[in-house]
């Protein structure tokens, strides 16, 4: 009788256990071999928010909005790496730590609920972004009708999502932020040697702190769907937990060893988080130029099943008509390589509140990954739900940023709560760090109160 093969246990990177420790990298070259988490987070910001939303703001305000986009990709990242300096020294997921915040609790904390209802709405975004890369296929191939691209890519995303972790996850990150940044970036070069288009005195205006039309408003919600939002600042820490670094780091027994390694790691993370913004930074100015140069000069705005057609000007007015096949290649992989990203980190955050919830042990592995893979079918499904309801993706995109903008004053103020209330004893940021970190806090808050002010007028 044949022996049965035994299946190998999973590796739980959410365990800390003391044999896990690992001395981070000292050298530059060392370090940057462990970045990762960043550049996921790259794959899901890149995408309908800079290639439709913030292409969209150029289309409507032109360079007016130049200065609230600098300061949103600029200062939002302060946030993130103290987010994720807790994380490398407590181990606790993003709700884990959020659960933390007072107030009203329903099993979990209310911030766990906010963050569900957030994603929940901002599937609307997932929705639109089935549609624009079924869009693009479409223009290639007429013959085969939108609806069907939908559905195709709908199963692609089961297939890939079903079957891998977090390194099939940061390789197809890493292919797709590269592909179509570089080549935005290159039309953005093209189009400074524009003058239709783009002149360096309309830039310069666009640096000085006027209110784009609108009024604070407008600028709010730039500020609302610009660089990182509230559903990636939620989805870092599971990438740093996944990626390592909190399990690096050891259990925290407040050693002078563990201090010692949850410092290392957190230099790393914040390396990582340095190179992201820096890609997103660029990806998104090249965005926004493009749609206040271009499309602005073109008298364009995107809309409807015409979306992919008008963003294309972007490139084949720069570049040549030879372009628009690059453009297609490109916002392929920017729209689906969102889609991909997206889903994988709201899967897993949302098992965990299923967890939290009491639905399985924390060292339940198993467990959890059934429940992740449970809910890939969902969100792959209800946005493509959505799609089909309301098929106007520029709509769906401000839908979706716009509930994660309610969010962002919370993630600032919770933030600055975890680090003062809940940060282990030695591994407290410098005095500078912790006074930039409020400052930012309140710029987040402050930006919240205006759009919510405008909401309910």
């Amino acid at each position: 009788m044949a022996t049965p093969v035994s299946t190998p246990p999973l590796t739980d990177p959410y365990g800390i256990r003391p044999e896990d420790a690992v001395a981070p990298p000292q050298t530059l070259g060392a370090i940057m071999r462990r970045i990762g988490p960043g550049i996921i987070l790259c794959a899901s910001i890149v995408g309908s928010g800079e290639l439709i939303a913030t292409t969209t703001l150029g289309a409507q305000a032109g360079f007016t909005a130049l200065w609230v986009i600098l300061l949103s990709c600029f200062i939002k990242p302060i946030i993130q790496v103290e987010w994720g300096r807790y994380t490398i020294a407590t181990g606790e997921t993003g709700l884990e730590s959020f659960n933390r915040i007072p107030g009203p609790r329903l099993v979990v904390g209310w911030v766990v609920w906010a963050w569900a209802a957030m994603v929940a709405v901002t599937l609307f975004q997932i929705g639109a972004m089935f549609g624009g890369v079924s869009q693009v296929m479409h223009q290639i191939v007429p013959a085969v009708p939108v609806d069907a691209f939908v559905i195709g890519f709908l199963a692609l995303s089961l297939v890939l999502l079903l079957g891998g972790g977090y390194a099939r996850i940061e390789h197809l990150a890493t292919i797709k932020v590269g592909l179509f940044t570089l080549v935005t970036f290159l039309a953005a070069v093209v189009l400074v040697r524009m003058p239709q288009y783009f002149s360096w005195g309309q830039t310069w205006e666009g640096l000085k702190f006027h209110s784009p039309p609108g009024g604070l408003t407008k600028a709010a919600a730039v500020f609302g769907i610009t660089g990182i939002g509230a559903s990636e600042f939620f989805m870092y820490p599971y990438w740093c937990v996944e990626k390592g670094y909190a399990r690096f780091a050891g259990k925290p027994d407040g050693s002078a060893g563990w201090r010692a390694r949850v410092l290392g790691w957190t230099r790393v993370m914040q390396t990582d988080a340095l190179c992201s913004m820096v890609i997103y930074t660029v990806a998104t100015l090249a965005f926004y130029f493009l749609g206040a140069g271009i499309l602005k000069g073109m008298g364009l705005v995107p809309a409807a099943d015409k979306t992919i057609e008008t963003l294309s000007n972007m490139y084949t007015q720069t570049l040549g008509p030879w372009a628009v096949w690059v453009f297609y290649a490109g916002a392929i992989a920017t729209l689906y390589g969102t889609i991909f990203a997206a889903t994988a980190a709201n899967s897993r955050v949302y098992a965990d509140m299923f967890r939290m919830m009491g639905f399985f042990r924390r060292d339940d592995y198993a467990s959890r990954v059934r429940y992740r893979q449970r809910l890939v079918w969902a969100l792959t499904i209800i946005p493509v739900i959505l799609f089909y309801v309301f098929r106007e993706p520029v709509t769906m995109v401000f839908i979706g940023g716009m509930a994660q903008f309610l969010l962002l004053p919370v993630i600032a103020i919770g933030t600055v709560y975890l680090r003062h209330r809940h940060l282990p004893a030695g591994i407290e940021p410098s005095t500078s760090r912790t006074v930039f970190l409020w400052i930012t806090s309140s710029v987040v808050v402050g930006f919240g109160i205006v759009y919510l002010v405008s909401l309910l007028r």
